[in-house]
C-alpha cells in the first residue's frame, strides 16, 4: 500500500509532465502552421500584385513574316514612250502624205532644219466670213509624238469664238480627244472646218462667241483683227 501511494504521485507527476509537453508542442505546431499560413498568404498576394502589373504592360505583337519583295511594291502603268528616231521617221511620212494630199487651203513645213516645229497655213473656206483670208500657224510636237498632241497656235490674229487673243486654239482633238492615228493633215484640216463652224458652247473669246448670230458685223471684226503675215 505504501508503494502504491509513492507511485502513484509520481505517476500524476509524469502524466502532468507529458500532458504539458504535448501542450507545448501543439502550441509550437500550431505557431509554425499559421507562420506558414501567413508567408502562403505573402506569396499568393504578391503573385496576384505581379498579375496585374503585367496585364498593364501593353503586349508586342510577334512579328509578321516580311512582305515579299514584289508585293511591296506598287506596279505601276508603263508609260509609252518612243525614240527620237521613230518621231523624225513619223513627220517626214506625215509631211511627205501632206503635200501629196492636194487638200485646198492647207499646208505645213518644218521651219528650218527643226523637225518638231513646223509653219502651217490655212485659208478660209469659199461662203464663210473667212473666205480669202489666209492665216499662218506653228505647230510644236513633244518628243513623244503621235502619243501626245502637238501644241498648235495661230500666229495671224484671229477673230474667232474659240480662239483667244494670243492664238490658242480650243480643239478637243487638240486636247482630250487626240489619238495618235491622227496627223498634221488632220489638224489642219479640223482648224479650217472650225473656222467656219465654231463651237459656241465653250468659247475662248465670249465677244466673238455673241455676235456669231451677225454675220455680217462678225465679218467687220474679222477684218478689223486681221493682219496678214509678211
Amino acid at each position: 500500500e505504501e508503494e502504491k501511494q509513492r507511485v502513484f504521485p509520481n505517476l500524476l507527476l509524469d502524466l502532468s509532465c507529458v500532458v504539458s509537453v504535448g501542450r507545448r508542442r501543439r502550441l509550437q505546431i500550431g505557431e509554425i502552421r499559421e507562420r506558414e499560413g501567413r508567408r502562403r498568404k505573402a506569396r499568393m498576394s504578391h503573385r496576384e500584385n505581379q498579375d496585374v502589373q503585367d496585364s498593364n504592360i501593353p503586349s508586342v505583337p510577334a512579328p509578321g513574316p516580311a512582305a515579299p519583295a514584289a508585293a511591296a511594291k506598287q506596279t505601276l502603268p508603263v508609260a509609252k514612250t518612243v525614240d527620237g528616231q521613230s518621231v523624225l521617221k513619223r513627220l517626214q511620212s506625215e509631211l511627205m502624205a501632206l503635200m501629196m494630199c492636194g487638200d485646198p487651203g492647207i499646208s505645213a513645213f518644218p521651219e528650218g532644219d527643226n523637225i518638231f516645229c513646223w509653219r502651217g497655213t490655212i485659208t478660209g473656206s469659199k461662203d464663210t466670213v473667212y473666205e480669202g483670208m489666209v492665216y499662218k500657224l506653228s505647230l510644236s510636237f513633244p518628243n513623244d509624238y503621235p502619243f501626245k498632241p502637238p501644241k498648235v497656235k495661230f500666229d495671224t490674229p484671229c477673230f474667232h469664238p474659240n480662239v483667244d487673243l494670243y492664238g490658242n486654239i480650243c480643239l478637243d482633238i487638240l486636247q482630250d480627244k487626240w489619238s495618235s492615228a491622227y496627223d498634221v493633215r488632220t489638224i489642219l484640216l479640223s482648224i479650217q472646218s472650225l473656222l467656219g463652224e465654231p463651237n459656241n458652247d465653250s468659247p475662248l473669246n465670249s465677244q466673238a462667241a455673241t455676235l456669231w448670230s451677225n454675220q455680217e458685223e462678225f465679218r467687220k471684226m474679222v477684218e478689223k483683227f486681221y493682219k496678214p503675215a509678211a
